[in-house]
């Protein structure tokens, strides 16, 4: 049961921190140009969604990673 609690917490801590890195690391495009004039919350929520999208895919491959290498030595 701790386990499991550890490994919740941790999927959750990175799926947080993905989310940060990806929002910080998609302020670096400008989304200006592929917005109409008078969109603009349809755009914060599509720059939402894209967010947690990328961050979602970056932080299941690398728990998916550390829960794998994880399980190695049970291997050996």
């Amino acid at each position: 049961m701790i386990e499991f609690s550890q490994q919740a917490l941790i999927g959750l801590m990175s799926h947080l921190f993905f989310i940060a890195v990806t929002w910080w690391a998609l302020q670096a495009l400008n989304f200006d140009k592929f917005i109409r004039s008078g969109r603009v919350v349809q755009a914060r929520v599509l720059y939402i969604l894209l967010t947690i999208a990328i961050a979602h895919l970056a932080s299941s491959f690398f728990l998916e990673y550390f829960f794998w290498s994880k399980e190695l030595p049970s291997l050996f």
